[in-house]
């Protein structure tokens, strides 16, 4: 199962969820793809996120997030063992979305960010990412929304494409779409057993 989730004020409409949906229609994989409207509440996105994967082995989940929902991701792989393809992921977005509270113009409707909805975030915090083996990241030197050396420095040791310039969409991702799709399909890696006390 792909799970894409996509970031602040963002929607399953923005360009890198359509170009993956399309790739997945292409390949006849269609019933392998989710890609749910994510709510403003963080809890409530984890929660949808959950739901759509109940029933699924840990190993046959790779979550997609970009942004925001590259934070999510990396909560849920930490949590349910499963693989994640960031793209330009958030790294302490309560800090970043602290600027944005109150009404929000988000792409499927309007929406309120509360200090609440900051709290959840903390809440969700990964101090350091385990089994680094797990992670892909993708970070663009030009993304003008994050900094890509937050980025470098929260997923040490996982593999990277580190482009130079693009932007925080990625409005080049057509060029880094296979090896996103190679990555979802890669056995997962064996599991480690907990060091003998």
């Amino acid at each position: 199962m792909i799970l894409y989730l996509h970031g602040f004020r963002s929607s399953p409409q923005s360009f890198k969820a359509r170009l993956m949906h399309a790739r997945f229609a292409e390949l006849g994989r269609l019933g392998e793809w989710q890609c749910p409207t994510l709510p403003v509440s963080p809890f409530d996105a984890i929660a949808l996120a959950e739901s759509l994967a109940v029933g699924e082995k840990a190993g046959d989940v790779t979550v997609v997030g970009s942004s925001l929902g590259g934070y999510y991701a990396t909560y849920l792989a930490e949590k349910h063992g499963w693989r994640a393809v960031l793209l330009n992921p958030a790294v302490v977005p309560q800090r970043d979305l602290s600027r944005y509270l109150g009404e929000q113009p988000l792409w499927h409707g309007g929406g309120s960010i509360t200090p609440c909805h900051l709290d959840e975030l903390r809440a969700l915090a990964v101090e350091s990412v385990t089994r680094p083996e797990r992670y892909y990241l993708i970070a663009a030197t030009g993304d003008e929304v994050l900094d890509y050396r937050t980025m470098l420095d929260h997923y040490p040791g996982v593999r990277t494409t580190l482009i130079q310039g693009s932007d925080h969409a990625i409005s080049d991702f057509p060029a880094y779409l296979a090896d996103v799709i190679a990555f979802c399909d890669e056995a997962p890696p064996p599991r480690v057993a907990p060091a003998a006390a």
